[in-house]
């Protein structure tokens, strides 16, 4: 159940890629989301779907009616979720997930009475790009032991080489592109016109004669002028973006999931925030080495870029750091936990 709607796509592409993860380890499993129809994935998802009016949050009967009549063994909750939903997963009988990806949903979490519903808190980010638990929550979990906090650090689709050839093949005659990415298009407080300014990006450098590809919501479908090598694509699934994203010189990207996917790609970056809990973490990637921050301004990401760019040595050895950075599997550590929560509950039916 990932938050859905009109714009954005990371905790769907986020729940996708788990639930793949899932059908690969149990072939045999009924999986089933729950998504807003105004989603533009919504009609295509590959598993079964119950399409609500809007984002599943806002649903709680339609939500629950689904769980009572499904009675699953696990409801993950991907930035999503009311209270009554959560106990009506627990009424079900399900082992209970929440993902959280920005900081007021972690906080969500660990309100106490959602402590005592969520078996498993799954933190969408590696430790080294988060905030450290405050001593309250930390507190609150040897309190009431629970829920399990484990961090999926970034989940990814296998590499493929063929894709990646295609898509470079298409998208910047096979030259290794400049990959300019905004986000899904959610327009956050003061930065609603932050497609437009990573569009204005990808065109300056474009102008400098680089093959660049930006893939964002404010891509405009006329033809670039024939001296500047820029394409484009509203949206892209999210294994062709990570191929790109392994392929390309320069990431330029905003601080949300898509900067930790970039990095885990070992993509030189530049990162600009385009919401509240972004600088922080851009701020903990540019600590650590792996990534370059710069303003929500089109000048100053141009030039943080161009900087990079005409430095073929400290392109590279961001790139190495990016490389070597500490991320685990994602989708590994989902599917471990997954086998864990149905192991136990298998055997609380056995001793009931």
């Amino acid at each position: 159940m990932p938050v859905s709607g009109a714009f954005g796509m990371g905790e769907y592409a986020r729940s996708l890629a788990i639930a793949r993860a899932a059908r690969g380890r149990w072939p045999d499993a009924s999986i089933r989301f729950m998504l807003s129809r105004e989603a533009p994935y919504a009609a295509a998802t590959p598993f079964d779907a119950t399409l609500l009016p809007s984002s599943p949050t806002f649903h709680s009967a339609e939500v629950a009616a689904a769980i009572a009549a499904m009675r699953p063994d696990v409801v993950i909750f991907d930035n999503a979720g009311r209270t009554a939903q959560l106990r009506a997963a627990v009424a079900a009988g399900a082992a209970v997930v929440y993902i959280s990806a920005r900081a007021r949903q972690w906080r969500k979490a660990h309100r106490l009475r959602w402590m005592r519903l969520i078996d498993e808190h799954w933190a969408a980010y590696p430790r080294f790009l988060s905030a450290a638990p405050g001593r309250f929550d930390a507190l609150k979990l040897r309190w009431l032991g629970r829920p399990v906090i484990r961090h999926l650090d970034v989940v990814l689709p296998a590499p493929d080489p063929a894709r990646r050839a295609a898509l470079l093949a298409d998208l910047s005659g096979g030259a290794a592109p400049i990959l300019v990415v905004p986000g899904g298009g959610t327009g956050h407080p003061g930065a609603a016109d932050a497609a437009a300014i990573f569009l204005d990006v990808a065109g300056a450098l474009a102008a400098d004669g680089d093959a660049v590809i930006y893939v964002g919501p404010a891509w405009r479908a006329q033809a670039p002028a024939p001296a500047t090598p820029l394409s484009g694509r509203a949206a892209l699934p999210q294994a062709d973006l990570v191929e790109l994203m392994r392929a390309a010189r320069l990431v330029v990207v905003n601080g949300g999931s898509t900067l930790a996917q970039a990095i885990a790609c070992g993509a030189a970056c530049v990162a600009a925030p385009i919401a509240k809990d972004q600088a922080a973490r851009i701020g903990r990637a540019v600590a650590a080495g792996v990534a370059r921050g710069s303003p929500l301004r089109a000048d100053a990401i141009v030039r943080e870029a161009r900087h990079l760019l005409r430095d073929p040595r400290a392109l590279a050895a961001l790139a190495a750091r990016a490389a070597a950075a500490p991320f685990a599997d994602g989708n590994q550590v989902a599917v471990a936990a997954l086998a864990g929560l149905l192991e136990r509950g298998r055997a609380h039916a056995a001793g009931a």
